[in-house]
């Protein structure tokens, strides 16, 4: 019974730190704060379809929509890592 709460705080956080990155780069204009909020939002959008997968949904397979999802947030952030640093 504990899982779920886990995984709505787990998104919960994601999505602050992607709101929190968000209201930095508004206020900076540091680009690599662009792309850590853009990579933080995927994440939290992970977190959710994870509580789709594992408790509203048990019988739908979303595993590879979730990893998917995990692996175009990291991507995003890896070129903001890249590119934005020249």
């Amino acid at each position: 019974m504990s899982q779920p709460i886990v995984y709505v705080l787990c998104a919960a956080t994601s999505l602050a730190c992607a709101v929190l990155l968000w209201r930095g780069y508004r206020q900076s204009g540091v680009r690599l704060l662009f792309w850590s909020s853009l990579c933080f939002g995927g994440l939290a959008l992970e977190n959710v379809f994870l509580i789709l997968d594992l408790v509203i949904f048990p019988d739908v397979p979303l595993s590879l929509t979730r990893r998917l999802i995990g692996l175009a947030s990291l991507a995003l952030l890896l070129y903001g890592l890249v590119w934005e640093s020249k």
